[in-house]
């Protein structure tokens, strides 16, 4: 059903491109999602009807990508991604990430500077392995992840979070919040205030840490993690929209 590039590190990493005019949107999805879920096939239907130039893409252990979902950890998504941006993208760049893809697109925009030209987060969720989960572990949950792993509930699932030891470690080599974060074009962060897995005071520290001349927050009174529904996916290509005028404007 999707495309499939295989990653210098030899993941196989199952990806969607559409062709159209650039720049090309780039949808990076969250912790455990995958492409298929409602903001991805959005955007989708949204760049296509545009005429716009569109890749969404499943990071390994995701979706119908391969690899298991323990194996991985922040680095490995950020490898998978920047992997299939490189291999099938040429151009500007647009990054439209979600939660832990926004954490994603902001380890995109240091790592490949000179292509990005707008960025929208949607309930961003930069270092949120040492910030939310490390920092929130008890002592006995902090004792059981240096065995190798932890179990956390979930709000979507039966099935417990399994936080392996690897996650929380290597994601303290990918932070963001802890040195200066320059983005130097539009960046526009979407935030439900009823959000409680990733709360509006984490959007309102990455508006406060990063530095550009065109950085906005929205926050969205009642909206929860999903920001899913009519009202919030309409924000969305509205937001990516005004990206795209304001890097108009720049080239006139």
């Amino acid at each position: 059903m999707f495309d499939q590039i295989t990653t210098p590190e030899g993941r196989r990493i199952a990806y969607d491109f559409t062709a159209g005019q650039g720049p090309c949107v780039v949808f990076l999805g969250g912790f455990k999602s995958d492409m298929t879920g409602t903001k991805a096939v959005y955007l989708k239907a949204w760049a296509k009807a545009q005429g716009r130039a569109f890749l969404r893409l499943d990071y390994s252990g995701h979706g119908a990508s391969g690899g298991a979902f323990l194996d991985g950890a922040i680095g490995d998504w950020f490898e998978d991604a920047l992997a299939v941006i490189t291999g099938v993208t040429k151009g500007p760049l647009i990054l439209v990430g979600s939660s832990m893809g926004g954490w994603i697109a902001l380890l995109l925009a240091k790592a490949i500077p000179a292509r990005i030209v707008g960025l929208v987060g949607i309930a961003a969720a930069p270092d949120f392995t040492e910030d939310s989960m490390w920092a929130s572990f008890t002592p006995a949950q902090r004792a059981a992840l240096a065995a190798g792993q932890v179990e956390l509930p979930s709000d979507y699932s039966d099935a417990p979070y399994i936080i392996t030891r690897r996650l929380i470690e290597e994601g303290r080599n990918r932070l963001v919040l802890r040195a200066p974060l320059d983005l130097p074009f539009p960046v526009r962060l979407l935030q439900g205030t009823a959000d409680t897995d990733v709360p509006p005071a984490v959007a309102l520290r990455l508006l406060e840490h990063a530095s550009g001349p065109d950085i906005r927050l929205a926050l969205v009174k009642g909206a929860d993690h999903r920001f899913s529904t009519p009202a919030c996916l309409a924000m969305i290509t509205t937001s990516v929209s005004e990206v795209l005028e304001v890097n108009h404007a720049q080239l006139r």
